[in-house]
């Protein structure tokens, strides 16, 4: 079978620019070949089943050669696998995107190009400067500052200046002073207004403003680095007026969500959305204990139980897989009333069709024990993990009502050890770690060693349970208000604005 070479676009870096046919082509992707300038998080997109090859292009330094990289898309191709030629910004806005499709036409590869969003537009837009604007500039001009090597900068500045229109400067930071003067020296104004903005769309991105005379200078003084765009014209002065992205309230924040392999990275994209970078650490896994005797005998005579109680989304996956295998459905339930730990073990019942008669208002389950001790006169079906607290089963006890307390799925922590995540923990290069469990408390321990220090990061943690788990291990810790992802995304905008002390 022939294979095929897809050219996508991934856009300047928030991976909520790369447009859905380039999701699409990812999805479907046998191999990936990337380069430098392609984000983390949009990395983290790639299917797992997928190769990855890094080609790690940037200036001055190719680890692998463009010709490498064309040999390698047409041996892979060639191979009749699917592959995806992954780049910055849009592959034909200077990404030689071009050149590469012309070897596959030449060597007979079927391909495709999919754009993507240009960093010339977006880093702009991310800074609060529109490239056009009625009242400064009519017509915008791409510059790429990146020359062969051993080679000058081809540019005739003079006609640059006589477009009077915004003037956007690719790869432009080492070549910054040599693009000053030449637009100095063709007759552009000292005082026009001019910016540059670095890791544009991105959570650390940063905006140096200033004018054309002194850019260079005030570059310098913020240590200005690639990749960052080069703007000249009157647009620049409507940045700080427009700038929206460095106000979001999580701006500049490096959060670690802890959460488990197979779960959405729903918390991840709300902080995300909020300006956070956010880094992700699948660190548990829950399997199911199949087979399950106790399971299958309570669940053969649930007409004994008036409750029968969830403490995650796990355990009512285990339970409703194992009522499926026993040929039932949910009308063996009867009359059996459903307890559920919080918010997300309730949707995962909703999703069966089922709905909770029981969620306490504090995500533990020591509250769940509570409430259920209030409510319930008959016997108990717990069906929760297999290193369950007994916080549950005491208050239970202590109101006198008779539980069977029933194992039924187990939490892996089988991520080997992490070295560099260890360092950049105790080196202080996170504000917050996200925990929705106390289990991702212990996957995340497991992952680094339990004599890490983990005293320069402050866990945000979902319930109290969780939070003397994060506790233990010496981790300052706020609670949200809620057990909800939302009120955990409120508690990290709260804690980053000062409102909470930490």
């Amino acid at each position: 079978m022939a294979g095929k070479v897809t050219l996508v676009g991934a856009g300047p870096g928030d991976p909520g620019l790369l447009t859905v046919k380039g999701l699409w082509a990812l999805e479907q992707a046998e191999v990936v070949v990337y380069d430098r300038l392609v984000s983390p998080a949009v990395l983290s997109l790639i299917p797992a089943s997928a190769q990855r090859i890094d080609v790690g292009k940037e200036a001055s330094h190719h680890p692998v050669p463009q010709d490498g990289i064309n040999r390698i898309l047409l041996k892979e191709a060639r191979a009749g696998r699917n592959v995806v030629r992954l780049k910055g910004g849009d592959p034909f806005v200077f990404g030689r995107g071009g050149e590469e499709l012309q070897v596959l036409a030449a060597g007979g590869v079927d391909f495709e190009e999919v754009p993507g969003i240009t960093s010339a537009v977006a880093a702009a837009a991310y800074g609060g400067i529109p490239v056009t604007h009625r009242d400064f500039a009519s017509s915008v001009h791409f510059v790429t500052a990146h020359a062969r090597a051993g080679t000058a900068l081809n540019i005739d500045f003079e006609a640059l200046v006589r477009t009077r229109g915004t003037l956007v400067f690719l790869m432009g930071v080492t070549a910054l002073p040599v693009i000053a003067e030449g637009l100095l020296s063709a007759g552009m104004d000292p005082d026009v207004p001019a910016a540059m903005v670095e890791n544009g769309t991105l959570p650390q991105q940063r905006r140096c403003l200033s004018t054309l005379s002194n850019l260079e200078r005030r570059a310098a003084e913020m240590g200005i680095r690639s990749p960052a765009l080069l703007i000249v014209g009157g647009v620049c002065s409507l940045s700080e007026e427009l700038c929206w992205f460095e106000r979001l309230p999580l701006h500049g924040r490096r959060i670690l969500v802890t959460r488990p392999v197979d779960r959405a990275g729903t918390l991840s994209e709300k902080l995300r959305a909020l300006g956070a970078d956010v880094v992700g650490f699948p660190c548990i896994r829950t399997e199911a204990i199949r087979p399950c005797p106790a399971m299958e005998e309570a669940l053969g005579r649930l007409s004994a139980y008036e409750w029968l109680g969830f403490t995650s989304a796990a355990g009512v996956e285990a339970f409703w897989s194992c009522l499926r295998d026993m040929g039932k459905d949910a009308r063996a339930l009867g009359g059996v009333k459903l307890a559920a730990v919080g918010p997300a073990t309730g949707r995962a019942l909703t999703a069966r069709g089922l709905a909770a008669d029981l969620v306490p208002e504090f995500c533990d389950a020591a509250h769940m024990g509570a409430a259920l001790a209030n409510v319930a006169g008959g016997r108990v079906l717990l069906l929760r993990a297999e290193e369950g607290t007994p916080a549950l089963t005491n208050a239970l006890e202590a109101a006198g009502i008779a539980c069977d307390d029933v194992s039924v799925y187990r939490t892996i922590y089988n991520n080997p050890r992490s070295a560099e995540l260890r360092r950049e923990i105790e080196a202080g290069r996170f504000d917050y770690v996200t925990f929705t469990s106390a289990s991702t408390v212990k996957g995340l321990v497991f992952a680094v060693g339990p004599d890490a220090d983990f005293t320069r990061i402050t866990g945000l943690c979902i319930g109290e349970q969780t939070a003397g788990e994060a506790k233990r291990h010496g981790l300052f810790v706020q609670v949200a208000e809620r057990a909800a992802i939302d009120a955990l995304v409120e508690l990290a905008v709260k804690t980053a604005d000062g409102g909470l002390c930490i």
